[in-house]
């Protein structure tokens, strides 16, 4: 095992206990309280997150394995979000997030990743400027029609413009459709989906540092924030050996 290869396991750990550390923390917390009345669905919310960090370490270290986590986290959270009532994260989960679980399956095994002898990571690719045109107008154009819905939603819900939090609707916003956009292109093994997982992250710290310094804020913000910045640790060191994999795949190829 050379240098590269131990920073990235000794890394990798770290990440792992540390944000599983986090969600256990917050969780048990709830569990063990006496005037938590659904245990249980807290218990498989729990188990839920857990598997997503697994599946977020794995998935910057180029392992297929993630996505099978994947499915068990994205399922866990669809069905969560309809025990609760959350429709439009239900459907989001349900018909999108579970699908591309098995669309990156299917990508990652035509570009080489579950071969014979191990699971190797599949062959990494760069988005030429073109594509990052398309991506970026894209993302504009979604994030500008998920804030509408969103404005509208809350509008409906408040009754008051003036009580509108525009600034937590934008980031919700932006989070949410970063988040389909990196998954669609992670799914196709492109390189460049690090770039958007950790503009993800960084938005998602904001987007609970403001909630934090709300009026009505729930206390349990900060360990969010930690829980992001372990995500952002992740996704940055995601970023470099999937820009080393597509720099030796282009190398092999030329």
């Amino acid at each position: 095992m050379n240098k590269e290869e131990k920073f990235n396991k000794y890394f990798s750990l770290f990440i792992l206990f540390g944000m599983i550390s986090v969600v256990l923390g917050v969780n048990l917390v709830k569990i063990l309280s006496p005037e938590e009345s659904n245990k249980a669905m807290l218990a498989l919310v729990t188990f839920g997150a857990i598997m997503g960090v697994f599946t977020s370490v794995m998935s910057a270290n180029g392992m297929i394995w993630n996505f099978f986590f994947g499915v068990i986290n994205v399922s866990i959270c669809a069905y969560t979000n309809f025990d609760s009532g959350n429709m439009g994260q239900f459907l989001l989960h349900a018909l999108y997030f579970l699908p591309m679980q098995f669309v990156g399956v299917w990508q990652w095994r035509k570009r080489g990743a579950g071969g014979k002898g191990g699971s190797p990571a599949p062959k990494a690719r760069l988005m030429g400027w073109k594509l990052w045109l398309i991506v970026v107008l894209s993302v504009v154009a979604a994030t500008a029609a998920v804030y509408a819905l969103l404005y509208y939603i809350d509008l409906r819900r408040l009754g008051d413009v003036a009580q509108l939090d525009r600034t937590k609707i934008l980031l919700d916003s932006v989070v949410m459709v970063l988040n389909i956009a990196g998954q669609i292109l992670l799914a196709l093994c492109f390189s460049d989906s690090w770039y958007i997982w950790n503009l993800v992250n960084l938005f998602s710290i904001i987007l609970w540092l403001n909630r934090a310094s709300a009026p009505d804020s729930g206390g349990y913000e900060v360990v969010m924030v930690v829980k992001y910045s372990f995500y952002l640790l992740n996704s940055l060191n995601g970023l470099r050996i999937w820009l080393k994999l597509a720099r030796k795949d282009s190398a092999a190829t030329a």
